[in-house]
């Protein structure tokens, strides 16, 4: 099994645009006007530098879980300044399960049935890399693709939740994922369009 070196500088920060994408997915349109995915990012981001030599793990998947979970408290946190119903065990419970489900639902967008140590390491970075190429989306966009594909959003759903036709949402989803699939195979291209 291949040991992932977490004491990297680098390891933590290079997950940004992962745990910041995670963060947007989680915060419904009421937080979303009270409360900046980045400052939630940021706090997370500290806590895992301060928390470092807690981490036991030996792969990027567990590094990756370990991540999130520090996520998952710095979000229950700001849950609890903006939200009294977040104060309810239930709820920073399925906000583990929600932040979960939203990674792998990230992860099948890759579409990747990977099982050796190199093959997951190259599923995370490419991880890393789409979630990149999410956050650098126009933001109606980056927000039905977060909806439809990060949420698990009927088309229907989405274009109620953001105040368009079904028509509109699917031309959104459309170009989207036509400029993703553009970023990932070529970065330097999407960048000039």
């Amino acid at each position: 099994m291949q040991s992932y070196d977490h004491n990297n500088e680098r390891a933590i920060e290079d997950y940004r645009e992962y745990l910041r994408l995670l963060v947007r997915v989680q915060l419904g349109s009421r937080l979303r006007a009270k409360l900046d995915a980045s400052d939630v990012v940021q706090q997370a981001i500290l806590h895992a530098h301060e928390r470092r030599a807690q981490f036991r793990g030996e792969t990027e998947g567990e590094w990756l879980a370990w991540l999130r979970a520090i996520l998952a408290n710095a979000l229950t946190t700001e849950f609890r300044r903006f939200d009294a119903q977040a104060r309810d065990l239930i709820r920073e419970r399925s906000l583990d399960a929600d932040l979960e489900r939203s990674s792998s639902r990230l992860e099948s967008l890759l579409a990747a049935d990977l099982t050796s140590p190199s093959e997951r390491a190259i599923r995370d970075e490419e991880l890393r890399r789409l979630a990149e190429a999410i956050g650098g989306l126009p933001d109606d966009q980056r927000r039905v693709i977060e909806l439809h594909y990060l949420n698990g959003l009927a088309v229907a759903e989405v274009a109620d939740r953001i105040g368009r036709s079904r028509p509109a949402v699917v031309g959104l989803l459309f170009r989207a994922l036509k400029r993703l699939r553009r970023t990932l195979r070529d970065p330097m291209e999407a960048e000039h369009e």
